[in-house]
């Protein structure tokens, strides 16, 4: 397999060593050489005119089902739907079948992607069967390859049990990714407002995620432990986490491309692909979260990729279940932000690629002489119709089918592998 390549003439933009501009770039046996360093004899060439080249994409929050749920999405399918997406990593959630509490589910998570097409960073639970009653025993998983605990899909209701499980991770270099969500308010299947008493729906009020942020941010400056807000979609999250930061509190948090693109009016068709937790919220929030990425109040876009059959999805709109694929949209919906001045092209690279690396504590997200090469080509102009039979996840989980979309990775590579590509050959 090639791992050597001569990339010509694209714009590189690597926020991490403060670089954007035009040039050639050389990999050398899977790892980005020096900017001195001759091109040796028969390095196939990569023509790159018109295109970005930035570190590969890390997607920080991705779903995979591997294992116990294989019919709705595996590593390997999902790992390819990452790379069709632009990301060469992609940090994968506990709540499979069985819960990844253990170092026995963690390294088979690990074993299975050694044939991925993308790198895969297992996050193991904080509770034990994400039960919320007993710590998982974090040091032994780290030990496995977790590079972050999270009872996502279910919030830690104990905040005795999620101060310990932010001492504990501490001790072990590991990041804390909080599902923040009063589960005793979350009984409804959308925003609560004006839209949902419309439909005759149940609402979920954004309080519902408020009251878990500012729990985990006191918690978090209390033990002095970082703590990262998984899937941020509300303004008054928003607010809790700027004032927090101000104050030097160790947070982090993050939004996912669904919450900066659509609000809870998308729901009125009553698709299910529009249901997810947290639900679409209104057009304040929206506005909301995208300020915050802009000023740096949120860190990372990360897409929550939820992949479900639909034996999960064509049902009645309240007992359908929550989420939605990402993988293969979000960069066309963060580019959108950069069209719509936003954000700016380094900010788009920070949120999808540096930023996500450096709260994973990953070798990954630079384009430095020495690094694995991990690079995503993009081409910020092509456009193209999001349809069913293009989809290369397993499921078809979308509020964005048949969507026109601007924007698109055109070539993938992890360790100077190409895993993804639609250039000519």
């Amino acid at each position: 397999m090639n791992v050597s390549w001569h990339i010509r003439g694209g714009r590189i933009i690597d926020p991490a060593n403060g670089i954007d501009r035009t040039a050639d770039l050389l990999v050398l046996d899977g790892r980005i050489a020096g900017p001195a360093q001759p091109v040796p004899p028969g390095v196939a060439e990569i023509d790159a005119q018109g295109l970005w080249v930035v570190p590969g994409l890390t997607d920080m929050h991705v779903h995979l089902r591997e294992p116990g749920e294989e019919y709705k999405e595996d590593i390997l399918s999902g790992t390819r739907a990452a790379a069709a997406g632009g990301f060469t990593g992609v940090a994968c959630m506990p709540n499979t079948r069985p819960v990844n509490d253990s170092a026995t589910v963690t390294a088979m998570i690990v074993a299975r992607a050694a044939a991925a097409s993308a790198r895969v960073y297992p996050v193991g639970a904080i509770s034990l069967g994400s039960e919320g009653t007993h710590l998982a025993e974090f040091g032994e998983m780290r030990d496995a390859g977790i590079v972050a605990v999270s009872d996502d899909g279910r919030p830690v209701r104990d905040s005795q049990l999620m101060r310990r499980a932010l001492e504990y991770a501490s001790d072990f270099g590991l990041p804390i990714i909080s599902h923040s969500e009063e589960a005793a308010l979350s009984t409804g299947v959308m925003h609560e407002g004006p839209v949902a008493t419309r439909l005759g729906l149940k609402g979920i009020p954004a309080a519902a995620e408020a009251i878990m942020v500012y729990r985990e941010i006191a918690l978090a400056e209390l033990t002095g432990a970082r703590v990262h807000i998984a899937h941020v979609s509300t303004a008054m999250a928003v607010d809790l986490i700027r004032t927090a930061k101000s104050r030097g509190v160790p947070v982090t948090a993050e939004s996912a491309p669904h919450y900066f693109t659509l609000i809870d009016e998308a729901v009125s068709g009553y698709d299910t692909a529009t249901k997810m937790n947290p639900p679409l919220r209104s057009a304040a929030d929206r506005e909301a979260i995208r300020q915050a990425l802009a000023d740096g109040t949120l860190d990372a876009v990360a897409t929550d990729h939820a992949p479900h059959s639909i034996l999960e999805k064509e049902v009645e709109f309240d007992l359908a279940a929550n989420g939605i694929i990402g993988l293969e949209t979000a960069l066309p919906l963060t580019l959108a932000l950069v069209r719509d001045h936003v954000i700016d092209e380094r900010r788009l690279v920070e949120l999808l690629a540096v930023n996500p690396a450096a709260i994973l504590g990953l070798a990954a997200g630079t384009l430095s002489p020495g690094a694995a090469a991990d690079i995503t080509l993009i081409d910020p102009e092509r456009r193209f119709v999001y349809t069913a039979d293009q989809i290369v996840s397993k499921s078809r989980n979308t509020p964005f089918l048949d969507w026109t979309l601007q924007g698109r990775a055109v070539l993938t590579m992890v360790g100077g592998a190409i895993r993804h590509t639609l250039l000519a050959a």
